[in-house]
């Protein structure tokens, strides 16, 4: 048997990060996934699956995403069942997040994203050094392979 899922939509809220009472982290949050067609009218819809994350990725989640953000998760669909206090039946199915990747930068990164652009009047790139050091390398489009 097979339960994967994988998603990539945006956070319709803030996550939600509360505590078990044995200390465990969960977070609780929303996707806004569009579907890979139009309806009637030529316009397209979206799904908005519940999702649920647990333990250090349910505080790094609410630590860096926040509502808007492109996100990707994987994980698996689970159903549970209650009973409420009409005495009726109530299934929820929510999709148990394994992991999560931000897909884009924060928008208050424009500093990085500012030091990375690329500069057209003397037609060269600035990047940091991967290594770590703190000085840049200039890059003219000359030295670029493509």
């Amino acid at each position: 048997m097979i339960n994967n899922i994988t998603l990539v939509g945006r956070l319709t809220r803030d996550p939600d990060l509360r505590y078990t009472s044995n200390g465990q982290a969960v977070a609780t949050f929303n996707l806004a996934v569009n579907r890979n067609f139009t309806n009637a009218s030529g316009e397209r819809e979206a799904d908005f699956p519940n999702c649920v994350i647990w333990r250090r990725q349910a505080e790094n989640l609410d630590n860096y995403a926040r509502k808007g953000m492109l996100i990707g998760v994987t994980g698996r669909i689970q159903t549970r069942n209650y009973e409420n206090q009409q005495g009726q039946r109530v299934y929820v199915t929510e999709v148990i997040a394994d992991n999560f990747q931000l897909l884009e930068r924060r928008p208050d990164d424009s500093s990085q994203s500012q030091q990375n652009s690329f500069n057209h009047n003397n037609q060269s790139q600035s990047f940091k050094d991967p290594f770590g050091s703190s000085s840049q390398i200039d890059i003219s489009d000359d030295d670029l392979p493509f």
